[in-house]
Formats: structure tokens, sequence, C-alpha cells
């Protein structure tokens, strides 16, 4: 029963600095539930990412049935981080209150690891470095992001490989836009899914993803209007009215286009 000098489940974890690392800035009881809200959302964003990148170069090198089973797991991560809203809205907005001046000018607008999981699946927007800014080092890592082929950018050459007619995006850095040659080849992946399976299964992960990454907006609004009203959000931005306009933003916008024309 001894581990004296050997790995133990703490040490393997790193516990005590995770445990280690809640800092609440005032008195108030739910401060401590709303610093593990968002701690444990960026590790889940953490692994999201890690997931996200090797499903990238999974599709990029053609190893589809891998990326499959990655971007099952986002979906899975994105329904925990759904979930845990059902805590965060147990606290009240009176209870709010008693801790958010020590926020400061804190915000979950400026979560960089958002900011990357949008930048990776193709939502791209250099006007939202600003928020990192003060950051060189994320804002380097950001724009690095910017140079590359996003998630959905990858699938798109998996479609001109199976001989689609759809065109490569000449500027990297910008949001995907629908594109009427995508979505008539997606359809046509549709309408034939037995010819074109692992295009078709691959397409299903993908609004699987923005499926849940839209619930996960949702309740997000939900939560800020339930705890702070219409107030501004403490980073600066509009808070509700803000959040509601980023329902709008489609990732993939071709597979959602697509189900019109079938």
């Amino acid at each position: 029963m001894s581990f004296a000098g050997r790995m133990s489940y703490g040490d393997y974890l790193g516990l005590d600095k995770i445990l280690g690392a809640q800092h609440p800035k005032s008195d108030a009881h739910d401060e401590m539930l709303f610093i593990i809200q968002h701690q444990t959302a960026e590790l889940w964003m953490k692994l999201a990412l890690h997931e996200m990148s090797a499903a990238r170069d999974a599709i990029a090198a053609g190893r589809l049935q891998p990326a499959f089973k990655m971007l099952s797991r986002v979906a899975r991560i994105m329904e925990q981080l759904n979930s845990a809203w059902d805590v965060l809205r147990t606290m009240t907005p009176s209870e709010y209150t008693q801790f958010r001046e020590a926020l400061g000018e804190s915000s979950g607008f400026q979560s960089y690891q958002y900011r990357m999981i949008e930048f990776v699946a193709g939502n791209r927007n250099t006007a939202m470095l600003g928020p990192h800014e003060h950051r060189p080092d994320l804002v380097e890592m950001l724009r690095a992001e910017l140079t590359r082929p996003s998630l959905y950018d990858v699938v798109l050459t998996r479609l001109r490989n199976a001989g689609f007619d759809v065109p490569a995006r000449s500027q990297l850095d910008q949001p995907h836009q629908p594109d009427p040659k995508a979505s008539a080849a997606w359809a046509s992946v549709y309408r034939e899914p037995e010819r074109y399976w692992e295009l078709y299964e691959l397409a299903e992960k993908l609004v699987d993803f923005e499926d849940y990454f839209r619930r996960w907006r949702f309740n997000h609004v939900t939560t800020v209007e339930r705890v702070i009203g219409f107030k501004r959000g403490s980073g600066g931005t509009s808070g509700v009215s803000y959040l509601r306009r980023m329902l709008e933003v489609v990732l993939f916008p071709d597979l959602w286009e697509m189900r019109t024309e079938l």
C-alpha cells in the first residue's frame, strides 16, 4: 500500500497543481463553482482541440476511419460541455452579484482555446484576434492556425479527390461562406450514400459536431440571461445580445444548405 518513490494517481495526473489552481477573489460561496465550471470547460476544450487537430491530419492523409472516431469524441465532448451549464445554472443572479466585481475585465469571450476551436473548424475572423492582443504568444499561435487549411478545408479536399468540382479557398483566414458547388457535391453524396459512404459518414460527423456546438452556444445564452439578464458582459461585450448574434454563425454552411436541396 506504500507508493513512496513510485508513480501514484496524484503524481500521474498532476492533481496538486490542478486542485491548487482555484483562487477565489472574494468570500462569496459560489465563486468556487464559477471558477471550476470554467476551468473544467477549458480542459474539455483542450481535449477537443487535440482530437480536432488529429482528425484534420487523418482526413488530409486519407485515413477517414480513425477520423470518424475522433470527431465522434469531439461531439461527445461538446455534449459534456452542454451538461455543465446545468450546474452553473444553479447559481442565482443574487449569488453571482456577490463576486462579479472581483472578475474585473475577465470574460469567456477571451478564451483563446474557444477561439482556436472556431479557427480549426473553419469559422475564421481576424477581428477576433483583438481580445488576445495583450498576449503576443497567443496571437502568434492563433495567426499560425489561420495559415493552415481548416478542418472543413481538408474535408472539401476529400470531395475534390472523389471527383467533385469544388473550388479551393483562396483566403484561409476568412470564414467559410456557402458555396453552391460544394452544396451540390454534398447533395450528390447524400443521394447516393452507398456509393459515397465514407464521405456520407464524414459529413454526418461534422453535422453532429456542429449540432452539439450550436446547443452549447444556445445554453450559454440561456445561462447568461438567467444569471445577469441583459447587463453588459464583464469583458465589455453587450452580453446576451452579442451571444444571440453568435447563434447565427454556421461552421459548415454547405452541409446545412444542402438539406434544402434534397
